[in-house]
């Protein structure tokens, strides 16, 4: 490891990535999309300018200190790091690469635990950055395939619970897209499937709102659940309607028809809360029927349960929500709306 520490003592590293907004979240998630199939389940989202960057430095040898705003700085012994600290990701990804004598510094332009896929986003970030770092030692760069599958490995092994693809994919490649999930047996599990140009994303940043809703949230509780409702076989009909919506909701923002994906959205929304009610909390619940009584969508991202809730509808009804949330926002400490255009970047390095 001296020479990286070498490296790293005259050259920084820096990669970054975006966050994402999403509908058909959960559909990732080989634990669905496997029994789902034969319905061609698909999940959206969108990359949005909210953006993770990684940094690199040296460090004592043998150590790994990493720094995240909104979390407090930690430092171990490679051979001794927990992967189940609330950095834990972060730490197991460093231990793949062997990487000790190294400080990792995290800069998220998120709210941290906002549901917008950021740790999974850092961790994209991250195997980024030590690819980058180890290409001066010699060793071939990954590709943004291989990032996107070795961060999804290393997060679903120390996770506890199954994992969805999601988040990194939107890291990775940013865009405005639709992922179609399959068997693998040909290569990766997915398909992108791009929905919006780049050469509108100006224009569509107005159909588009996205609230902090103040308190963070916790995927894994509501997610082990929908993974336990389903395995056990409960609700396996109201999974299939979620594919549906999602697929129907794709169909009608292709064709810019705000409205019609707006229904979609807000039908997906009532079925999640139909197994789950935590999934909106109640500034969540308010956001929402605002939102649907100004004929506009509204979702929780992610898992949900805290967090973000989106909103999607045409230009003059955002414009009408608009003030409604910030009214409602206003009642909570810490609630904002939060200031997004799609990203069509996706991965930088530098």
């Amino acid at each position: 490891m001296s020479n990286i520490i070498d490296i790293l003592k005259s050259d920084i590293i820096e990669a970054s990535v975006p966050c994402r907004i999403d509908m058909g979240g959960t559909l990732d998630i080989s634990t669905f999309y496997y029994p789902l199939m034969y319905l061609n389940p698909c999940t959206f989202n969108i990359a949005v300018n909210l953006r993770t960057k990684v940094y690199l430095h040296p460090f004592d040898k043998g150590k790994i200190k990493v720094s995240s705003r909104g979390f407090k700085s930690a430092v171990y012994p490679i051979e001794k790091a927990p992967f189940n600290h609330s950095l834990g990701l972060m730490f197991a990804v460093a231990s793949f690469f062997r990487a000790d004598g190294i400080h990792i510094v995290i800069d998220s332009s998120s709210p941290p635990r906002s549901a917008l896929g950021g740790s999974s986003a850092a961790a994209v970030a991250l195997i980024a950055a030590f690819s980058k770092l180890f290409e001066k030692t010699g060793k071939k760069a990954l590709s943004k395939q291989h990032i996107v599958l070795l961060a999804h490995a290393i997060e679903q092994s120390v996770a506890g619970v199954p994992c969805g693809l999601q988040d990194q994919l939107a890291a990775a490649f940013g865009g405005i897209n639709a992922w179609y999930w399959n068997d693998g047996a040909d290569g990766a599990p997915f398909k992108k499937k791009s929905i919006i140009k780049k050469s509108f994303f100006a224009d569509f940043k107005k159909n588009l709102l996205l609230a902090y809703c103040g308190i963070p949230h916790e995927s894994k509780n509501i997610n082990s659940r929908w993974v336990n409702q389903f395995v056990s076989g409960k609700h396996r009909n109201l999974w299939d309607d979620i594919v549906t919506c999602t697929n129907k909701f794709v169909d009608a923002l292709s064709n810019h028809k705000f409205v019609d994906a707006a229904s979609f959205m807000n039908k997906e929304t009532a079925i999640r809360k139909k197994m789950t009610p935590d999934v909106l909390d109640d500034i969540g619940r308010k956001l929402a029927k605002s939102a649907q009584n100004t004929n506009c969508g509204a979702r929780f991202t992610g898992a949900g349960g805290g967090g973000c809730i989106w909103a999607i509808g045409e230009v003059a009804d955002i414009e009408k929500l608009k003030p409604k949330w910030e009214s409602v926002l206003s009642q909570r400490k810490g609630a904002s709306l939060l200031d997004i255009e799609p990203d069509s970047e996706g991965l930088l390095i530098n």
